[in-house]
């Protein structure tokens, strides 16, 4: 959950990752802290909670709200698309392309509707591969055991240099609109095996 020590762990490893800074809330509110654009987050939360994306052109900087802890995570913008992808175990999965109409905030990823996946997405191989790469080396490297999703940016004007990880989620959803689930059964894995497969991958004799 803490993003800017996974961070270091993902630079540590190789893996490209965005530039960001920690700074307090009332500083983040009274200047640009960042040239924009830049995205505005809580440094230890999930679901798009409490994210503001500010344009290139903003005059001034966010207001945050309530949400926003005392230290802020100010983070520079990535255009480009969102992707994502799974590890089960020590293989990672498809990648999904995640297509909204604005961006992927907390009703894209939970309202029936809110947003498209193209599973497996539409991308050259090179990319595709780097994002399974990219994803397992995460994984690895924090730690993780059994199920996680790692989410990219990607500018494809640059290419695979413009390619980036941004964070892992070390409990993905499980919903009805949740990615994981949807790269599980593109890989031939049923709702009810990857819940089986999950509980026997955490038995303690393996």
């Amino acid at each position: 959950m803490d993003k800017t020590r996974a961070k270091d762990i993902f630079r540590a490893a190789g893996l490209p990752v965005v530039e960001s800074l920690l700074a307090p809330k009332v500083e983040v509110m009274a200047r640009h802290v960042m040239a924009p654009p830049y995205v505005v987050k809580p440094n230890a939360e999930g679901s798009s909670v409490g994210v503001y994306i500010v344009d290139r052109d903003a005059n001034s900087p966010p207001h945050l709200g309530a949400e926003m802890p005392d230290i802020a995570m100010v983070e520079a913008y990535v255009p480009g698309r969102e992707l994502t992808c799974s590890v089960l175990g020590d293989r990672a999965t498809c990648v999904t392309e995640i297509v909204t109409a604005g961006w992927y905030d907390y009703h894209a990823k939970y309202a029936p509707g809110g947003s498209s996946h193209v599973c497996p997405a539409d991308l050259p191989q090179e990319i595709s591969e780097a994002c399974r790469d990219y994803a397992l080396r995460a994984h690895r490297a924090l730690g993780c055991r059994g199920l996680s999703r790692s989410d990219f940016r990607w500018d494809e004007a640059r290419g695979l240099a413009g390619l980036f990880i941004l964070e892992t989620n070390t409990q993905p959803g499980m919903t009805p609109t949740s990615l994981s689930p949807e790269q599980a059964a593109a890989e031939g894995m049923s709702f009810a095996d990857l819940c089986a497969w999950i509980v026997e991958d955490a038995s303690c004799n393996r």
